[in-house]
Parts: structure tokens; sequence; C-alpha cells
């Protein structure tokens, strides 16, 4: 009883708090600042729709076919080795590979598209690499009991104990994605990245929060969409979503 009644009195108190931030920001003009930045956040954030889009799709019509490659057992003993390749993508600072990618394709979307595809590879093709490995071998050797082809056990039998695993590699990599692409505006490649650095830049709060503030919302958004679609997608048997 006393717990429902500190949650009732918390409820209360978020209630009231908004209330009072509500008054606060109409009286003091907040809200038409940042009404004044509308037309230039429906536009960024289109560009960095498009950018999280392109980037994020190419990472994972790259990483996943990697991944599953280097679960093979032919790819043991370099598996991991080719890993830590990838893994240079996530060491090295976005930004500093952003800069690379501006030194060999110019300034604009190209470069950016590059980097941020880099930068997003790794999660990918370690979630699919890790799920692929983690079937159980009961499954594997009860699947060519029966007489499936090494073709018929991944797309059967391997990839759908291992979806799970590969989306939740996907919704941490287009979560990260869509945080970054905010500096692909320093490369000249648009998006809400604009009004972040500019209104860092010019020391106004309301134009930098016109843009964090979409980009967190935005984070936020492709996260529970590829939720849904995980839940919707993965197997019954192996989505403890669906349990």
């Amino acid at each position: 009883m006393p717990i429902r009644s500190i949650k009732g009195a918390l409820k209360v108190l978020v209630l009231v708090a908004i209330f009072f931030a509500g008054v606060w920001s109409q009286s003091s003009g907040v809200i038409d600042e940042f009404l004044w930045y509308l037309p230039d956040v429906q536009y960024l954030m289109v560009q960095h729709i498009w950018l999280t889009v392109m980037s994020g799709s190419l990472a994972i019509l790259f990483a996943i076919p990697l991944g599953i490659v280097l679960s093979r057992p032919k790819m043991a003993n370099v598996a991991e080795s080719l890993m830590q390749v990838l893994n240079v993508g996530t060491t090295i600072p976005t930004l500093a590979v952003l800069a690379l990618s501006m030194s060999f394709l110019g300034i604009g979307t190209v470069p950016a598209v590059f980097g941020l595809f880099v930068a997003t590879l790794l999660p990918i093709t370690r979630n699919t690499y890790t799920g692929l490995k983690g079937v159980n071998p009961a499954l594997m050797e009860a699947a060519a009991g029966i007489g499936m082809s090494p073709m018929q056990r991944l797309f059967k039998v391997e990839l759908p104990n291992a979806l799970y695993v590969i989306f939740a590699g996907m919704r941490t990599a287009l979560t990260i994605n869509v945080g970054t692409v905010p500096l692909a505006f320093l490369i000249g490649a648009g998006g809400l990245g604009e009004l972040i650095f500019t209104g860092i830049d010019l020391y106004d709060p309301v134009m930098m929060l016109s843009g964090a503030i979409p980009t967190a919302l935005l984070a936020i958004v492709v996260d529970a969409l590829i939720a849904v679609i995980a839940f919707l997608v993965v197997p019954r048997g192996v989505n403890p979503g669906r349990t």
C-alpha cells in the first residue's frame, strides 16, 4: 500500500511539473522560438533520415552476409582477426572516420554515408556472427541427420534461431547511427547537426535544442520500430518477447 501511494504521488508531481513547465515556456516565449525553427527542423530531418537510411541499409546489406561468412567452420581460424579489422570503425572516433572519408571522397553526402556505414558495421556483423555460433549444436546435428544441405541448415535452422540476436545488433547500430548523423554536418552533408552545431557556435540554446530534441526522438522511434519488427519477425520459440 505505501508503495502504491508513493507511485501515485510521483505521478502527480510529474504532472504538476509538466504543467508548470508548460506555463513557463508559454509565458517566456520559448515555444514561439522553437516554432520559428520548425521549417528548418522539417527540412533537415528529411536529410537526417535519408543519411540514416542510406548508411544503415548499406551496413545491413554488407554486415549480415559478412557475419554469415565469418561464422562458417572454414573461417574459424581467421574470424576473430577479421572482426578486429571491423572494430577499427568503432575504436576510431566517428568524427575522425568522417574526416578520413572527406580526405578521400571530398565534401558532401558520399563521404558522410561512407563514414556512417563504417561506424555501423561492427554491431551488426558481431551479433550476426555471435547469433549463428550460438545455435544449439543438437539442432544442427538433427538437421544434418534428416539430410538437410548446408544451405538448408543455414536458412531453416541457423538464421531463424539467430534472428533475435541479429535484430539486437541492428537496434544498437541504427540507434547509434541516428545519434551520429549530426556530425555529418561538419563535412557538408546536412542533417539536424546544422542546428545543433550552429546553435553551439552562436550560443543559442533554442537553436541547439531544436536540433538535439528531434535527434533524440528520432533515435527512440528507430529503436522502437526495429523492436516491433523483431517482435513480428522473430519466431515465437526464440523470441523472449513472445513467450
